[in-house]
């Protein structure tokens, strides 16, 4: 089984690059984000006809994710509250970046986590307790699907390897002290990253800015990632970053990351 993950930055916009990635590299699953459009908008046809079913879970103009699956998903949902309730949730299923399916009794869960614009702003805030959920979610998950696989742009680098130059990072939004720690709590049920399973390398990243040439001189950040519990983790036998998408014109800030189970 290949599962792959992907920021697209707008379907739309890079609807032939995702529909030709996927001839190319036609995965099991590919979990999309910022998809960035109305479900009612969504390309449904152009993925229909590379045989894909298409999970969608989007709002106008921002946010958004989905599934793209070559075989039905079962026990499709979207958002934190279908798992956790809405009294739990609150606010936080407004923002559409959450949805799951289940494929082969693997439970796949697609996120977009909020990027936190600016560290101490109420959105930066507001990444800190979305991610507390996260972790609550996920741990009632596991009651249910010992296989499980989180994927998605989790917008923190959670080591200093993942960034081409950490210098100040603890005051840079995606890699301070409390995010990681966020994430690193969100792990500790039982996570593990897939991608450095095998590959320990500096230099390794999946997000470059638009500006300065960043993607030409490897100036980039890897927050892209595959987490796994321990039953999928030993089954992985690859996990790695597709850069040929960001070499495209007009491409997506980010590029896939696929892993073979």
């Amino acid at each position: 089984m290949k599962i792959a993950t992907w920021n697209v930055n707008s379907i739309r916009m890079r609807l032939d690059h995702t529909t030709q990635w996927l001839r190319d590299n036609p995965v099991n699953v590919l979990c999309v984000q910022e998809t960035k459009v109305e479900n009612k908008d969504f390309p449904l046809a152009a993925f229909t006809e590379l045989g894909y079913f298409a999970y969608v879970h989007g709002q106008k103009s921002y946010n958004g994710v989905a599934l793209l699956s070559q075989t039905p998903l079962l026990d499709v949902k979207m958002g934190f509250a279908p798992v956790l309730g809405e009294e739990l949730v609150a606010d936080l299923d407004d923002q559409k970046r959450v949805i799951m399916g289940v494929l082969d009794e693997v439970c796949i869960v697609n996120l977009y986590v909020p990027n936190g614009s600016s560290v101490g702003s109420e959105k930066y805030e507001y990444k800190l307790r979305w991610l507390g959920v996260l972790r609550d979610y996920l741990k009632a998950l596991l009651t249910q699907y010992p296989n499980l696989l989180v994927c998605g742009d989790f917008n923190i680098a959670l080591e200093d390897r993942d960034i081409h130059d950490p210098t100040g990072r603890e005051k840079e939004v995606m890699a301070t002290d409390a995010e990681r720690e966020a994430l690193r709590a969100v792990l500790e049920l039982g996570l593990a990253d897939a991608f450095r399973k095998f590959n320990q390398e500096e230099g390794q990243f999946s997000w470059w800015d638009y500006r300065a040439a960043a993607f030409r001189r490897n100036l980039g950040w890897r927050i892209d990632h595959h987490y796994l519990s321990p039953p999928l983790y030993e089954q992985a036998k690859s996990c790695v970053i597709d850069k040929a998408p960001r070499k495209l014109e007009k491409p997506s800030d980010h590029t896939p990351v696929v892993v073979e189970i």
